[in-house]
């Protein structure tokens, strides 16, 4: 059984939340909170599987709170609700180690699956999320990359499905892309997130724009789409 605690401001939106997941037989809601504040004690106390948390909050916001959630509860997964007028925080709570972005407004059908891939370690990112935080990232300065020792220790053909997780392609595409194995990708990708010390491909995809390695300085419109499909499939399927 997979627990979940829902911090966010709106009783409504809790109560909602609650009322799709009770009927769900994999999935319990142990707990919701109010505010940033009251949700990082709430999921210390609680240690769910998931945290589903809000962005705007009074007392703590979610950025903040997932930060924090991170830093002191070992096991729990946060997923990010948004809405597209405060998505440019998206990738800033990307850099926190939030394991996956929805819309509010996604089916409710995406949010189940949603908590289930967290909850199994895998990423999850809405297309619509991704597509409108790359574009607000194409348009930021040119970062300077900082140095990137442990590269050295990728073999060629895992810098080479590094530089395939960067365009949000899944493990299907990547196979079919090098002309190897699903299973094949599946062990390269664990090996290059092992060696990079990423928790997902999620962090994979941050990983090679902040340190300059998809051979461009800014994302060009072209690669919107391709980034646009990251999505839960898995860390390592």
């Amino acid at each position: 059984m997979t627990s979940v605690v829902v911090v966010d401001d709106q009783a409504m939106v809790r109560a909602g939340f609650r009322l799709l997941l009770e009927q769900v037989q994999d999935i319990t809601v142990v707990g919701e909170a109010g505010d940033g504040r009251a949700g990082v004690d709430m999921v210390a106390r609680l240690r769910p599987d998931v945290a589903l948390m809000d962005i705007r909050m009074p007392r703590l916001d979610g950025l903040a709170a997932t930060s924090e959630i991170l830093a002191r509860t070992t096991g729990t997964r946060v997923i990010v609700l948004t809405t597209f007028d405060v998505d440019e925080y998206v990738f800033s709570a990307l850099r926190i180690g939030a394991s996956g972005f929805l819309l509010k407004s996604s089916p409710p059908e995406r949010l189940v699956a949603a908590i289930r891939l967290a909850a199994a370690g895998d990423a999850v990112l809405d297309p619509a999320v991704t597509q409108r935080v790359i574009a607000r990232f194409a348009t930021l300065p040119d970062p300077s990359p900082p140095p990137t020792p442990e590269l050295d220790r990728l073999t060629h053909r895992e810098r080479e499905v590094l530089g395939q997780l960067a365009t949000g392609r899944s493990n299907a595409e990547i196979a079919e892309a090098l002309f190897v194995t699903e299973a094949t990708i599946k062990t390269h990708v664990a090996r290059v997130l092992a060696k990079l010390g990423l928790r997902d491909r999620v962090q994979a995809v941050v990983y090679t724009y902040e340190h300059g390695l998809t051979g461009k300085k800014r994302v060009d419109r072209g690669s919107e789409g391709r980034l646009a499909a990251v999505r839960g499939d898995a860390s390592t399927e």
